[in-house]
């Protein structure tokens, strides 16, 4: 199945909640390093590819996140660019951390796509529009709620790789964010 694509050209620079999962819901992102190359390729595409990051979540084998492209800018040419290359640089870490189980899996897996060695990331991604502040509220308190669910920590500000230290405890250690306009 294709990756689900923004509507519409003209929506394209209108905010989305965002679901990006590792294929076959592998837990990939089980040390800092791990965590770390989503985060700097998420400020990467905030300084030159013309994303703006409102809201986010890194868990162990998927992220959540609230972005939009800047006007001039696609968000599908954003999504794309920021798997490719995470994919590229995660691949690097797991041979260079030596997980052959998980890098068999990546080869050997039915989600891969033909042509591809290793895959990171399924296809699809989710989009959907924030039409509304109610529908925007609910998925903020859902990235911030997740890490909580999964008993990760007790305090959503307390998980590291979330946006939820961004706004209540006004932490930009890891990653600045975007406001909503």
């Amino acid at each position: 199945m294709p990756t689900p694509r923004i509507n519409k050209a003209e929506n394209e620079n209108k905010a989305h909640f965002i679901t990006i999962t590792v294929i076959e819901w592998i837990d990939i992102f089980t040390k800092p390093e791990y965590f770390k190359i989503v985060l700097d390729s998420f400020a990467y595409c905030r300084a030159n590819k013309g994303l703006l990051l409102h809201e986010y979540v890194v868990m162990t084998n998927h992220l959540h996140f609230i972005g939009q492209a800047k006007e001039g800018f696609a968000l599908s040419r954003i999504l794309s660019d920021f798997k490719k290359y995470t994919t590229h640089e995660i691949t690097k870490l797991l041979e260079k951390d030596n997980r052959r189980y998980i890098l068999s899996l990546l080869k050997n897996s039915f989600s891969r796509k033909a042509g591809y060695t290793f895959q990171i990331w399924r296809r699809e991604n989710y989009p959907e529009m924030i039409l509304s502040n109610e529908f925007l509220e609910q998925k903020i308190k859902y990235i911030y709620d997740n890490p909580v669910k999964r008993g990760f920590v007790e305090k959503a500000e307390d998980w590291m790789y979330s946006s939820a230290r961004n706004r209540i405890l006004e932490d930009t250690s890891l990653i600045e964010l975007d406001s909503i306009a």
